[in-house]
């Protein structure tokens, strides 16, 4: 393992990387010092310990949303390649339809904000 200094809101911490982890651990640090700082710089949370929690708080909340958005396109994929499949056995007319409607949903999807409803 690799020790790394780094800087979070001001102050110095060692810190120790796994092999080949050195720079996913200075964009993890990047990122809890950017939320930690913007909470600090907001003026309302003074208390070091609570400034921590908060941003904690607010990168799990970023982390499960970006899950959830993940695991919808996941489910929105697999129902296209399953509806695909059963295309195969349908008649042309009804091809081009369904087709077009898969078309219609897949830019809903993308165009909307992960959410399905």
């Amino acid at each position: 393992m690799k020790q790394l200094e780094v800087q979070i809101m001001g102050q110095s911490y060692l810190l120790a990387a796994p092999e080949g982890g050195e720079q996913r651990l200075i964009t993890a640090v990047e990122r809890v010092d950017t939320a930690m700082c913007k909470i600090r710089d907001a003026g309302k949370v003074k208390a070091r310990d609570r400034i921590a929690v908060l941003a904690a708080l607010n990168l799990a909340f970023e982390t499960e949303a970006a899950s959830n958005s993940l695991a919808a396109a996941n489910s929105a994929a697999a129902l296209h390649s399953a509806t695909s499949n059963s295309m195969v056995n349908s008649n042309a007319g009804a091809d081009a339809r369904l087709t077009h409607l898969l078309a219609k949903l897949d830019q809903a999807l993308l165009t909307s904000d992960g959410q399905l409803l």
